[in-house]
C-alpha cells in the first residue's frame, strides 16, 4: 500500500513541478541491483525486490540464474516498481511508471525544449480527470472527455490533437510491456483526430516572417549575444535551438563555407544528418564568440548578466565613495543564477521584454509609476486589457519566425530547391511550409493576362 501511494504522489507531482535535468545516480544502498542469495534452509536461489523474497529455484543451477536475470531485466525496465495485475493498476500508477521511462528516454537537452516538458500538460489533465481510475475502465469516451476539456480551455485544434496523441503514446507503451491488455490501446485509437471546420476548436494562426523592421527596433534592448542569435538564424535559417546550443567543436572550419553539425536537432532520432551552413557574413559575427574551449557554448547567459553589470557601473553617476560598492547586493547562494547555455524560453523572453521596451504601449494603456499591479487592470477593465493586448500582438514576434523570414527569402531569391537543402527538409512540400509563396511573378502574369 506504500509503494502504491508513492506512485499516486508521483503522478500528481506532475501538476506542481517541471521536469527535471536526468542526473547520473550516485552509488547507494537504494540504487544497487538486488543479488543473488541463497537460502540455506531450503537450498533456493531469491532475491528482495520491493521488500518481498522472490525464488527463482535450486541455487546453482543454470535455471535459477537464467530466471534470476530475466526478473531483474524486467524489474528493472519497469522502473524498479513492482507488477501489478492490469485490474489492479490506476491511471495514476501508469503515469509514474511511464515518468520513469520518459525521464530517461526523453533525455534534457541544453538550450532546446524536449517532449517532456510538452507532454506534461496532457499527462496533467489525464489525472486531474482520471488519475483513481482503473486502466481497464478508461476507454474511448474518457479520451473524449479530456479533449473536450481542452477545447473549452481554448488550446487550439493542432494542440489538443498533439496532447490527445502524447495520451495514446503512454498506453502504447503500457502495452508493450505488458501492463495492459492491447485492447485497451486499440480502443483509444478509434478516437479520430479533430477535423478543421468540423469542431468547436479554434484554429491556431500560421506562423509568418517577421517584418525586419521590428527585429532591427530590439536591437538596443538586449545583449550582444541575443542579437548575435537572431542575426545567425537570419543568415543561416537554423531553428532556435540548433544556434542556443553551438560550440566551436561542432564547427568545421576547414573550409571557406563553414560547417556546422549540432550534436542535437529535431530529427536526430530518425537518423538524419543536420548540417548548417556558416558564410562569411555568418562567420564575421560568429568570430568573436568562439574564443573559447571546444566544449564550451558559444553563448553564454553568465557572460551577458557579467556584461550587463560592467555598463552598469561604468554609466553610475554617482561617485564610488557614496552609495552600494559593485556587488555589494550579490548574495552567496541565489535562488536563481545565470547558466552556461540559453535555452528556448530564455531566449523567447528576452526578445519579448525588448519588443515591450522597443514598443511601449500607449500613455492611456501603461502602467503608471505608482500604480500596483492589481490598480493597472482594474483601471483597464476588460475594453482596456483587450485593446493592451491587441497592441502587444500587432509587434511582438517569437524566435521561430526569423527561421521562416529566412526560408521566405532564400526560396524567393534561390528557388525551392535550394531552399529545402539550407534548412535542411527531406521534402520540399515541409520547405513550403515555412517559405511564404513569392506572388510577385504570378501577378506579373496576370497583369499580361489581363
Amino acid at each position: 500500500m506504500k509503494t502504491e501511494s508513492k506512485q499516486q504522489k508521483t503522478a500528481l507531482s506532475l501538476q506542481k513541478r517541471p521536469p527535471r535535468q536526468a542526473e547520473p545516480m550516485t552509488p547507494s544502498r537504494k540504487s544497487r541491483t538486488p543479488k543473488l542469495r541463497h537460502h540455506k534452509a531450503t537450498g533456493q536461489a531469491y532475491a528482495v525486490l520491493n521488500g518481498q523474497a522472490i525464488y527463482f529455484g535450486p541455487f546453482g543451477t543454470d535455471e535459477a540464474t537464467e530466471r534470476y536475470h530475466k526478473t531483474i531485466a524486467e524489474w528493472l525496465a519497469n522502473g524498479r516498481l513492482p507488477e501489478k495485475s492490469p485490474t489492479e493498476i490506476t491511471i495514476n500508477e501508469l503515469v509514474a511508471r511511464y515518468w520513469v521511462f520518459a525521464e530517461s528516454y526523453y533525455a534534457q537537452i541544453p538550450g532546446k525544449n524536449t517532449e517532456l516538458n510538452n507532454m506534461q500538460l496532457s499527462l496533467r489533465m489525464l489525472c486531474e480527470l482520471y488519475g483513481n481510475t482503473r486502466i481497464l475502465d478508461f476507454g474511448p469516451r474518457g479520451l473524449k472527455t479530456i479533449r473536450q476539456k481542452m477545447v473549452e480551455k481554448d488550446w487550439c485544434r493542432n494542440h489538443v490533437n498533439q496532447s490527445i496523441n502524447r495520451i495514446k503514446r503512454i498506453f502504447k507503451w503500457a502495452t508493450a510491456e505488458e501492463l495492459i491488455p492491447a485492447s485497451v490501446y486499440h480502443a483509444l485509437w478509434a478516437v479520430a483526430s479533430l477535423k478543421q471546420g468540423r469542431c468547436d476548436a479554434m484554429e491556431s494562426e500560421p506562423v509568418r516572417p517577421v517584418p525586419q523592421e521590428y527585429v532591427d527596433a530590439i536591437q538596443p534592448y538586449v545583449s550582444r549575444q541575443v542579437w548575435a542569435i537572431i542575426q545567425l538564424q537570419l543568415l543561416t535559417a537554423a531553428r532556435p535551438g540548433e544556434i542556443l546550443q553551438m560550440r566551436p567543436g561542432d564547427i568545421d572550419r576547414s573550409g571557406k563555407i563553414w560547417i556546422y553539425r549540432p550534436v542535437e536537432h529535431k530529427t536526430a532520432h530518425h537518423g538524419h544528418q543536420r548540417q548548417i551552413y556558416i558564410g562569411p557574413r555568418a562567420q564575421e559575427i560568429l568570430q568573436s564568440f568562439l574564443l573559447r574551449p571546444a566544449d564550451a557554448y558559444c553563448f553564454s547567459p553568465a557572460e551577458a548578466d557579467a556584461a550587463r553589470r560592467i555598463k552598469r557601473t561604468q554609466d553610475r553617476k554617482t561617485p564610488l565613495s557614496y552609495g552600494n560598492i559593485p556587488g555589494s547586493h550579490c548574495t552567496d547562494n541565489p535562488i536563481r543564477t545565470k547558466g552556461d547555455v540559453y535555452t528556448i524560453a530564455t531566449y523567447r523572453r528576452a526578445i519579448t521584454r525588448a519588443v515591450e521596451r522597443a514598443f511601449p504601449a500607449p500613455a492611456h494603456l501603461a502602467k503608471l509609476p505608482n500604480e500596483t499591479g492589481k490598480q493597472w487592470h482594474t483601471r483597464l477593465g476588460k475594453k482596456g486589457k483587450a485593446e493592451l493586448k491587441a497592441w502587444y500582438k500587432q509587434y511582438h514576434w517569437h524566435p521561430h519566425q526569423l527561421r521562416h523570414n529566412a526560408a521566405t527569402f532564400l526560396r524567393k531569391e534561390f528557388g525551392l530547391e535550394a531552399a529545402r537543402i539550407i534548412l535542411g527538409h527531406r521534402s520540399a512540400v515541409i520547405t513550403e511550409i515555412y517559405a511564404e509563396q513569392d506572388q510577385r511573378k504570378a501577378l506579373e502574369v496576370i497583369m499580361r493576362v489581363g
